[in-house]
């Protein structure tokens, strides 16, 4: 992540901390946020939840809504940042999830390399996004970090 020391630094001015519910990326955020400069001062932590279970499990996304969108949707991934909240105290609660290979819900309309970036502070939405990338899986995954990093990038000039 190209960005990581200003935004590490961002959060810090701002002291605000962060939390991860990463499906798609699987960690890949929550431990390129760990590798910035006093990163325990503004990360948490963060859960991975791959499979649709560990959602309704444990974040408590509602089995219903998982198989009216399925679990890569911007619904999905809203209920995960939500569900994040009740779990880890943070400032900023993320959710990422998406298709980086095939095997999931992808379609015409929702092809692999569709992901989806959720973000709430305070549990009040900050941004989203649904976005496509290509590549291999690495290259989905690689991009969708720097993307994220641009968007909490460009919110936290907003917000300074």
């Amino acid at each position: 992540m190209h960005r990581g020391s200003s935004i590490g630094f961002k959060l810090n001015e701002q002291k605000l901390t962060i939390a991860f519910a990463e499906s798609a990326t699987a960690g890949h955020l929550c431990a390129d946020f760990s590798l910035m400069e006093n990163a325990g001062s503004f990360l948490k932590g963060g859960i991975i939840c791959y499979d649709a279970e560990i959602k309704e499990s444990l974040l408590e996304v509602d089995p219903q809504l998982i198989a009216k969108f399925s679990p890569e949707s911007m619904e999905g991934t809203r209920e995960i940042a939500l569900g994040l909240s009740k779990i880890i105290p943070a400032d900023i609660h993320v959710g990422i999830t998406g298709l980086t290979c095939p095997g999931g819900s992808e379609s015409t309309e929702k092809p692999v390399g569709t992901m989806f970036i959720y973000a709430c502070k305070n549990s009040q939405h900050i941004f989203s996004e649904r976005i496509t990338f290509s590549g291999n899986k690495l290259d989905i995954v690689l991009a969708t970090a720097n993307h994220f990093a641009c968007m909490l990038e460009n919110y936290l000039d907003k917000e300074s």
